[in-house]
């Protein structure tokens, strides 16, 4: 019990720290941004774009778009059949002359040409009102109103098609682990990252790279806000066309040419960046690509932490993954600072500094 208290404590006090930071992309992927003063000429780009536009508006606004373009184009043609039946009158109530010859039969109000027109359109047909043949503006309404018919269900199925098969939605079966490691690999000191594809599908031609994003002050005095500088992450297999078919552990080699390379244990907390991932592939069962991004602030970076093991073999002879400890990580032994394991090979030392001697000593031997 007391374990449980002290973790859901740990975790409220990560939660305290982390939730009001600003971040330009969530953890599931979002980016948080927002345009303002754009130009009326560039609003209109947006209808003009329509396709783009409707795909991308929310589902709210596409039932609503598909309620209102179904009746409203029903409720239009009916406003037409029912001019055409008055004008030759067939209303009840008109005065009729003897021999008179009808359009529409059993047409005699606005609702009942409203009924006519949507019969027309879904092609129901019920057989109570139909055209007479007479006329010839009723039979080229009908063509026109069936091909606009055609053309509304087109449309409408085609969009939410489209929204249905989003490569967006294909990216909700990838996730990343909740926290970065820092850590020993091979040598050297690194960034470790794990990302999973929960599907049995594959992702082809699978990329991973990152974006560091962070304020920075140009020489001139120039600030720059979200300054992207590029963060290469690979596995063991290689960076590029990855065989993901189980999850896989990304690693940055911090050396001189990382932008960490400054980073130490103690400072790492007090930074002010975003560690974004993006990882790019095609799905196998749709060939459609898709991108997964996420982000980490430095206080979901742990210094001298490793990911437990999830890849396991049973009795049978399958490999077993057990996402129970995907994103969990133990404490390992670690370099305090990358200055600690390249000069000094200083391991878990904060006291330990390293300091420049520029200016020349001599040394009188007695």
């Amino acid at each position: 019990m007391v374990k449980v208290e002290r973790a859901w404590c740990r975790f409220y006090m990560f939660y305290k720290k982390t939730r009001t930071i600003t971040r330009l992309v969530t953890k599931d992927g979002h980016c948080n941004i927002e345009f303002g003063n754009i130009e009326y000429s560039n609003q209109f780009a947006y209808l003009v774009d329509f396709w783009t536009t409707f795909v991308e508006i929310r589902w709210r606004f596409v039932l609503l778009l598909f309620v209102a373009v179904f009746t409203g184009s029903w409720f239009i043609f009916s406003l037409l059949w029912y001019w055409i039946a008055k004008s030759n009158g067939d209303l009840a109530g008109q005065n009729r002359t003897e021999g008179h010859i009808q359009c529409i039969d059993n047409v005699n109000g606005l609702t009942t040409a409203f009924l006519y027109s949507l019969e027309t359109q879904t092609t129901i047909g019920y057989g109570g009102r139909a055209l007479t043949g007479h006329c010839a503006g009723t039979v080229a309404l009908i063509v026109i109103q069936s091909l606009v018919g055609v053309f509304i269900n087109c449309f409408m199925c085609g969009i939410i098609l489209a929204k249905i098969s989003l490569p967006k939605k294909r990216a909700k079966t990838v996730t990343f682990s909740h926290t970065a490691v820092i850590c020993l690999k091979k040598g050297s000191l690194c960034l470790l990252i794990r990302v999973a594809n929960l599907r049995k599908t594959l992702l082809i031609g699978s990329q991973i790279y990152g974006k560091l994003l962070r304020t920075t002050t140009t020489p001139d005095g120039e600030t720059i806000i979200l300054d992207q500088v590029d963060i290469d992450f690979m596995v063991d297999a290689g960076k590029d066309n990855l065989f993901f078919v189980c999850p896989l552990t990304l690693y940055h080699v911090i050396n001189r040419s990382s932008p960490f390379f400054d980073l130490s244990a103690d400072t790492l907390p007090q930074q002010d960046f975003e560690l974004v991932v993006f990882l790019d592939g095609t799905a196998e069962s749709t060939s459609s690509s898709c991108q997964v991004r996420t982000s980490y602030i430095p206080q979901e970076i742990q210094w001298g932490y490793s990911f437990l093991p999830i890849i396991s073999r049973t009795k049978t002879g399958k490999y077993h993954v057990d996402f129970s400890n995907f994103s969990k990580s133990v404490r390992v032994t670690t370099p305090h600072c990358v200055h600690c394991f390249e000069l000094k090979r200083g391991i878990d030392n904060p006291g330990f500094q390293v300091i420049d001697i520029h200016d020349s000593v001599d040394v009188t031997t007695m």
